[in-house]
Formats: C-alpha cells, structure tokens, sequence
C-alpha cells in the first residue's frame, strides 16, 4: 500500500473531524502522525504505538524522570541488585488498580501475580498465552531477554525477584520500557483466556497506566479517559489521538484550534512563524535516522557496496530539504547525548570513490528496493534524494513505500534490500540502541532490519553489557562504533530534533528524549 486514495482520506479526515468537534473543553487532541499497530504494547516497537499505548495505557516496572534518563521507581517502588548483578529483587507499590472498563471490572490491586503473568508470557513459549502475540515479541528478542532471563519468581503478594543467566548492566534502565516492562492483568487474562479470546488484550486493553482505553476508530481516531484511579495523580484531561499522517493537514487542525499537539517536522517550523496562538516545541531526541541495507542481498552483503552508498549521499542538502535545518549529519549510529558516543566519526560524500567502490563490488545495474513509510512529504523527498544521490554512482533505486506498521514487519522479515527508518533511544543506554539493531539475536528475532550479523561485534556488546565499570563500557562501546562505521553494518544519515506545534493554552506537554509524547501533565488555559 502506497498511501490513502483520496477518497479514504476523506472518510478519514470527516471521521476524526466529527469527533473532535464533538470534544468536551476537558480534553486534548493529540494530531499523531501515524496509528498505532495495536495496543498489545509487548508485541510492537513503533514511537506511535509506544505513544498510544506504553505511554498512556500501561506502567512499567520503573520509569524515567519525565524528560530525562534517570531511573525512578514506577509500579516497583524500591530495587535490591545482588552483589553478583544476577539477581534483582523488585517491592511493588501498594494500591495500584487496574483499569475498569465495560469489558472488566477488577476485584484486586496490581500484585505480584501480574507481573509474573507480564513477563512469562512474553519468555515463555510454553506459556499459555505466549502465542496470542501474531507479530511476536520483536523487541523482546532483539535485546536478548530470552537468553537472559532465567526465571520470575514471586516471593510475597508484592515482591518479585528476577534472576538472570548472566551479568547485565543496561537491564536496570531496560526494566523501564514499554516493551519490555510493562504490567498487565493477570485477572483480565485469565477473564479472556477461559472465554477463548486472549487476542483481545491487543484491541481492548486494560493496564494501570494514567489513561483508560475507550475506543479506536482505525486510521481515525483513538480515545482515552483520565485514570480517576491513577497512582501518581489523575491527569487533568481526557485525551484524543485523531490520526493525522499528512504533516500539512496537522498544521491546519493546529491553526484551526482541531488539535493541540502536533509533531510536525523541522521542515514545517516556519509554518507557525508570527503566530499568535501556537508555537513551536524544540525537542532534544536521542535519534538517528539511518538506511538499513539488508546485509543477506546479493551486492548489500559486500561490505564495499555498502561504503559506496554512504559515500555517495549528500547529508548537508538532506539535512535542509528534508529536515529544515534542524538535524545535523550522523556519523555513528550512536546520536549525540548518549554517553559514549564517538563524535570522532565523520561521514562525508566521496562520489569518485563511491563509484570506484561500486565496480569492484561487481555491481551489475540490478535495481534495489527502497522500503520507506509513505505518512509525510519529508519521508517521500528524502527518498527522492537518495535515489538520486545512488543514481550518480550508477546505482539504481525503486522506492516502495507503505504504512509505517508494514515498514517494520516487512524489513523484519529482510523483504527488503534497502530501508529508510530511524530509531529512538528508549532508555539513554548505549545498549539501547546497538542491541536490538545489530545484534546477532535481533536479526534472528526481526529486529536487526540490516541483518547484518558480525560476531566480533556480537562479542563486543556482550562484552559491554557483562560489565557494570562505567569507563570500560565506555571504551568497548567506542571500538564497537569503530567497527560498525568501518564494515557500514548500516549507514547513519542524521541527527534530528522533534519539531511539535503546540497550542499557547497547553501548560505540561513534554517531547521526550525517546521521541514519545507525554500528556498526563497536560493542562489548558
């Protein structure tokens, strides 16, 4: 699918618009850029799934400072690591409910039993709900938790002690993703489990999180009630995603007062010049926007090819076109604001040497597919730059382009020989970002989009990861940086910041570091 005929756009557009114009003054419309690929959070690892579902509908075991990368206490309330780093003993909080819905009512708190039903059934293959996952647990596997965890056990109604198979410095900062962490039901389970219908839990979700699931209208609109009940303080507002693909539109419904928030590119930013009552929203992401070439195609599994196609782009003109000046060349796939990253690494455009490289690859004139999502005018001119940038070294592209969700399965699935995707930190940790991309377990789980497997690298991450001495990791993770830019494992294109419009009566919206959307501190003047 290349993008929404007019006359779905329409249905889509008229859609969202009734509802919002049906908005109490109690709410805030979020215009989210794409939909979510289901509210099953362990299943996906979309930003815009993560923003509609890890960030709204459910907790995690810990969390970070809103804004910042510092663990705090979130559904655990306190942590024990043991002396060896093999254990890690969690205390829950006291008092936490569940979501009542009209298709649950819950008899209890959150317990201990919840959160060994959340991860065993994501560990476990034997588990009796394990399989409901259609997609599976990418992101699960890609970080190697089921090579890492051992076992989940419950030593009182409010205390969990994990163990591990080994050492692992990043697992402390791991415990606050979405994807991995997060608690569910093990009542609401068992409620759909007895009636034949686990898959529910991915289309009506019940977690603990600051909004309650209502209703998903599908490209259209998704709607959330405030959490009366939630534990750190009920939001002010109820909250609506109204799906908003096209970045032009998104700056109209924002003019027009339709929505309040809306993440819109750097390329757009001037749009809201002189404007009165929006501004613009700077946000520092932890990002890299990167091509993944799939390292298992004839030519892309010659490590020469792959220079020759890093070489050949130019990152200053694609950091204005497509990013309006608010992005910066990346030379490693480690952004900027990361400890440990190698700001010694230097990408630059090299065509005489691109080509060079291209016909020692043996390059035969074959065409190779560009796999990018087709949602906004930036994605479809950065691949138009691309194309013609690999065109002056004879090599040629045809662009595919389809719905973000798509992307990720399919370049999963190394349907692809190139892909145009970008990847956010989800914890602030080196790992974070080299793990569940390049790692030899994330090509096997669908993660690694490159799937390029190197075991020198392999042994370099298992070797950052078995250590808690902060200045090693930081030295094995730069030798690990080297190595990847010199194989071009993948190729880094830039560093972007989010650019959100956001109404002047908002008070409490946070961009994060993560490339989330935050609203439960969300209120309207």
């Amino acid at each position: 699918m290349t993008s929404l005929s007019t006359v779905a756009r329409g249905m889509v557009l008229a859609a969202a618009c009734a509802v919002m114009a049906a908005q109490a003054a109690d709410n805030v419309t979020f215009c989210a850029s794409a939909s979510p690929d289901g509210f099953d959070i362990a299943q996906y690892e979309t930003v815009a799934t993560n923003d509609a579902a890890g960030l709204t509908i459910y907790d995690q075991l810990l969390q970070m400072k809103p804004g910042t990368t510092e663990v705090l206490p979130g559904l655990a309330k306190t942590w024990e690591i043991s002396a060896d780093g093999l254990q890690y003993t969690l205390r829950l909080r006291p008092g936490v409910k569940f979501h009542t819905t009209p298709w649950f009512k819950p008899t209890r708190d959150m317990n201990a039993d919840d959160v060994l039903w959340s991860l065993n059934r994501i560990n476990d293959k034997a588990h009796p709900a394990h399989g409901m996952a259609r997609n599976g647990y990418p992101y699960w596997a890609g970080m190697s938790m089921p090579e890492l965890l051992k076992s989940v056990t419950k030593l009182d109604e409010m205390s969990v002690r994990i163990t591990l198979t080994r050492s692992e410095s990043p697992f402390l900062a791991n415990l606050t993703m979405s994807a991995i962490a997060s608690v569910f039901s093990a009542e609401y389970a068992g409620q759909l489990q007895k009636a034949g219908k686990l898959d529910q839990i991915n289309t009506q979700p019940v977690g603990t999180g600051p909004y309650v699931f209502k209703s998903y209208q599908k490209d259209a609109v998704v709607r959330f009630a405030a959490n009366p009940a939630y534990w750190g303080g009920a939001p002010k507002l109820d909250l609506i995603f109204a799906i908003t693909p096209d970045p032009s539109v998104a700056i109209q419904r924002v003019k027009a007062g339709e929505c309040q928030v809306a993440n819109i590119g750097g390329d757009n930013a001037r749009s809201f010049d002189g404007d009165a009552r929006n501004a613009v929203l700077l946000a520092k992401t932890l990002v890299t926007s990167y091509i993944a070439p799939n390292a298992t195609r004839k030519f892309l599994s010659d490590r020469r090819f792959r220079l020759a196609l890093s070489l050949a782009i130019d990152r200053a003109t694609f950091v204005q076109s497509v990013h309006g000046g608010f992005a910066a060349p990346a030379g490693s796939f480690l952004p900027p604001g990361i400890w440990s990253h190698d700001a010694g690494l230097k990408t630059v455009q090299d065509l005489e040497r691109a080509r060079q490289l291209v016909k020692d690859a043996g390059y035969d004139g074959s065409e190779l597919s560009l796999f990018a999502t087709a949602r906004s005018s930036d994605i479809k001119r950065a691949v138009e730059l691309l194309q013609a940038d690999w065109a002056q070294i004879g090599v040629k592209v045809k662009p595919q382009l389809m719905e973000l969700g798509e992307l990720y399965k399919r370049t999963g699935k190394a349907e692809h020989d190139l892909a145009l995707l970008s990847w956010f930190s989800d914890n602030g940790d080196p790992d974070n970002f080299f793990t569940p991309n390049l790692s030899c377990a994330a090509a096997e789980g669908g993660g690694n989009k490159s799937h390029w497997c190197h075991k020198g690298f392999d042994d370099l991450l298992g070797a950052a990861r078995g250590t808690a001495d902060i200045r090693k990791r930081r030295e094995i993770y730069r030798k690990a940086q080297r190595l990847l830019f010199d194989e071009t494992g993948l190729i880094p294109l830039v560093n972007k910041q989010d650019v959100f419009a956001v109404s002047k009566r908002i008070k409490g919206f946070l961009a994060t570091p993560f490339g989330g959307s935050e609203f439960r501190f969300v209120s309207l003047n």
